[in-house]
């Protein structure tokens, strides 16, 4: 693995600093965004409207930094699982998942997660490393399904706000008209709810948020989602009253139910005051069992239950679809450890 930065996944800014360093024109900072990001070349010699001494110093200091997957699982509902090597000898994964009316990529921002919540294989696998801006927008750069994309979903490996500089990077990549020049609508971003992150990206960003909920108590979070001790849910909420959600921006709460746990009619109740005067929508999410945890799914008929009450009581509720279970591959269940 060579000791250059990686080309791809730098901004704009980052390019425009590297021209000035180099007695560059400050123009061929845009070029090399529109080679990267537009044009997707694998090569700096394929750069062909920067002069020849240009190019040569781009390879001198970097490389490319785009790497194809190394394997591919593909589930019986067409959702593909991608496993991808970083920079760190570690391994992520991406899921896609195509539907007839759109095609979602759910990335990875970090190998393995510091967070530990009891339910989730990420969490299980502890903590590696973080991923740079390249590493994580590399996962929708270098799948066959790249240009046929509509959403992007940071739901996969890793908390966001824990990574918070690089995946704000990412997302002006993606933003941005020198960049992929992505509405951020089509762009969510999940969070157990880091406060102080959350309002960072809040203000910079204007992309969707969801924030991992799963249980209306406090007492009750803070058995399965550890960092409840620091940021109790009833907080999140309060940080979250201070902004207006009746824009085109979403914000959405995701519950995992788990049977005989937190689907119960007090928990709806409790649901109901907490989100009482948020502009938002809840997504129900089966649960996904896996070896190392002990919870179980609540029953469809408690999911479809639980919609209907929230929905009758003036919040928006969804039960998410799930995707590519037979491939270890829905929500919770990404773990890299094993696969090195």
């Amino acid at each position: 693995m060579s000791n250059h930065q990686s080309l791809f996944g730098n901004t704009l800014s980052d390019l425009q600093t590297f021209c000035k360093t180099h007695g560059l024109p400050s123009f061929n900072a845009r070029q090399i965004c529109e080679w990267l990001y537009k044009k997707q070349v694998s090569s700096v010699d394929e750069m062909t409207n920067l002069s020849l001494k240009t190019r040569e110093l781009l390879k001198e200091h970097y490389d490319m930094g785009i790497s194809e997957p190394v394997n591919v699982q593909i589930s019986s509902d067409g959702t593909k699982k991608y496993l991808f090597k970083t920079q760190k000898n570690g391994a992520i994964e991406a899921v896609y998942m195509p539907s007839s009316e759109r095609h979602t990529l759910c990335i990875s921002c970090q190998m393995g997660c510091k967070m530990g919540c009891e339910f989730c294989a990420t969490g299980k696998q502890g903590f590696q490393h973080n991923l740079t801006a390249g590493e994580i927008l590399n996962q929708l750069r270098s799948i066959p399904e790249s240009t046929l994309m509509t959403n992007i979903v940071y739901m996969g490996m890793g908390e966001p706000f824990d990574n918070l500089d690089e995946v704000l990077k990412s997302l002006e990549i993606l933003t941005s008209d020198w960049g992929y020049a992505w509405s951020p609508r089509r762009i969510n971003v999940s969070t157990i709810g880091l406060i102080p992150e959350m309002e960072r990206f809040i203000n910079e960003s204007e992309c969707h948020l969801a924030i991992s909920l799963h249980s209306p108590f406090d007492y009750e979070r803070q058995k399965f989602m550890p960092i409840q001790n620091k940021y109790p849910i009833s907080s999140v909420i309060k940080a979250l009253k201070k902004y207006d959600w009746s824009g085109q921006r979403r914000l959405s709460f995701e519950y995992i139910m788990f049977d005989g746990i937190n689907d119960k009619h007090a928990h709806l109740d409790e649901l109901t005051k907490l989100l009482k005067g948020l502009f938002c929508r809840v997504n129900l999410i089966k649960y996904h069992s896996h070896p190392k945890s002990d919870f179980q799914p609540s029953s469809e008929e408690r999911m479809i239950e639980f919609r209907d009450y929230l929905n009758e009581h003036g919040i928006i509720c969804t039960i998410r679809q799930s995707r590519g279970e037979d491939i270890m591959a829905a929500c919770g269940l990404l773990s890299t450890m094993e696969k090195k």
